[in-house]
């Protein structure tokens, strides 16, 4: 049980590292959004300055935490007694189904990344703000699945934080209406 406790303490912690590059990137991809707006030579610095750190974060931290996510996810669920009981349970299908919506995140990150590396600023800043609410439904999710082991009960929980995210949309339309007033 102990080695058990080792493996499971160092999924949750890729875990929390994968999470933290999936956040950042986002909010990268919206500042590089923004610097296609600003003047010459402003945009090409910032640019330059938000492909580098995309590419740190996103080989650096974030491949690599979902890298050993898995590996160490995988180790839990296959290789461990408790794990193998948890693979029956149905709150664990349901998780598994938000890990795979997860992945498709992930890769979609990626798609968006490789484009903004070619400096092809195909969606906008709100575009990204609202994508980077993806990733918390699936925390939150996730989170709720785990800690309550129910397959129903984390609905609650997911309706929460959507609640959350249109009220946090709705603030961030009104600020942009404020900022826009403001500016002219």
């Amino acid at each position: 049980m102990e080695l058990y406790n080792y493996i499971k303490s160092l999924h949750l912690i890729f875990v929390v590292t994968w999470f933290a590059g999936l956040f950042y990137i986002v909010r990268l991809f919206v500042y590089h959004a923004e610097a296609k707006q600003k003047p010459q030579p402003e945009q090409d610095i910032l640019i330059k300055q938000y492909q580098l750190m995309q590419y740190r974060l996103w080989y650096i931290i974030t491949w690599p935490s979902a890298v050993l996510a898995s590996i160490f996810a995988f180790w839990m669920l296959f290789f461990t007694e408790v794990g193998k009981v948890w693979l029956t349970q149905p709150w664990m299908h349901v998780k598994l189904a938000f890990v795979f919506l997860l992945y498709l995140y992930h890769l979609k990150c990626h798609q968006i990344f490789k484009q903004l590396e070619k400096n092809e600023v195909k969606h906008t800043s709100s575009f990204f703000r609202i994508w980077n609410e993806g990733a918390t439904i699936i925390l939150f999710a996730v989170v709720f699945l785990v800690i309550l082991k129910n397959a129903i009960n984390w609905i609650f929980g997911v309706v929460g934080i959507l609640t959350f995210s249109i009220l946090l949309m709705l603030g961030f339309k009104l600020y942009k209406k404020i900022r826009e007033k403001n500016n002219s």
